[in-house]
């Protein structure tokens, strides 16, 4: 599901993926639901490409997103996005205890609860991230039986005597 979901740099908010155009994206905004063309020089970046920093390594946007629906049980965070830094610091601090202080600024902390409170808005409350193994496995069988069909339009028949 994060994968059809962008985000826009100069637009505010989310947008959903809807088509695919020769040379822009037709997207729809999960605020008011009006269809928009995005095109190839602006800025666009999917949810699912999306990672925050740790001090030891990046944790997927779809893992961070999936403790914040645990520690909300699957509601609105009730914290307002322009609260004071020290309070979203706290916040996410909760969530995500290892997270680099020093690369994660409070304005990411402030669009990551604006970006949750749109999708559970929109009811897309499913943060995991399964469409690629899914899709890495039946590539796989069908590489597999492609190649098995090859093999045997390719064998020799042998010559009935």
């Amino acid at each position: 599901m994060l994968k059809e979901v962008l985000s826009i740099s100069g637009k505010s908010g989310l947008f959903k993926l809807i088509s695919q155009g020769k040379n822009m994206l037709i997207v729809e905004s999960l605020v008011d639901k009006k269809r928009q063309p995005a095109y190839s020089h602006e800025k666009v970046v999917s949810l699912a490409d999306v990672a925050i920093f740790t001090d030891s390594e990046e944790k997927p946007l779809s893992e961070v997103l999936l403790l914040i629906k645990e520690k909300e049980a699957g509601k609105k965070i009730s914290i307002d996005p322009k609260a004071n830094n020290d309070i979203l610091r706290a916040y996410f601090a909760e969530v995500l205890p290892d997270y680099d202080r020093d690369r994660v600024y409070p304005t990411d902390i402030k669009k990551l609860i604006i970006w949750y409170n749109l999708l559970i808005e929109n009811g897309m409350t499913e943060f995991k991230i399964i469409e690629n193994k899914v899709a890495e496995e039946k590539t796989e069988v069908t590489e597999e039986k492609e190649a098995k069909e090859v093999k045997e339009v390719k064998a020799p028949k042998k010559a009935k005597k």
